[in-house]
């Protein structure tokens, strides 16, 4: 039996993180009908499982692999805001400014006033108030 299903997903694609993500929505998808008891969160979760099968038994490996990149782009930026947050409010001395020509983060001081800060990448300088 073991060795028919290694023969059978022979090629597959399997799993991926978009994939984990996809059967965790499932599975809150599914505990939500059971306390709701509404058809809309049972039809969502039937997607959810059969999205996900499709998904892990694909054989376009190109496709799936693209997918899979483009959610953790998305969960990159929505992990990363959030992260980012959290260390500006954890960090009060100082402000955090983007240098108008390059974008880079430039941390400076609080409660200097008006000063001169020069980007440490591309070296433009730019007057902001702390």
């Amino acid at each position: 039996m073991k060795e028919r299903f290694r023969q059978f997903m022979m090629g597959r694609y399997g799993a991926d993180q978009l994939s984990r993500f996809i059967m965790g929505c499932g599975i809150v998808t599914l505990v939500l009908y059971m306390i709701l008891r509404d058809s809309l969160w049972y039809w969502l979760t039937i997607v959810l499982l059969i999205w996900n099968y499709f998904r892990v038994l694909s054989r376009n490996h190109q496709k799936r692999y693209q997918e899979n990149l483009k959610y953790l782009e998305i969960r990159g930026k929505v992990t990363g805001f959030f992260r980012g947050a959290r260390t500006a409010a954890r960090d009060k001395n100082f402000r955090i400014y983007r240098c108008p020509s390059c974008h880079q983060k430039v941390r400076v001081p609080r409660g200097k006033g008006k000063i001169s800060i020069t980007c440490p990448k591309c070296h433009h300088e730019f007057i902001k108030k702390t």
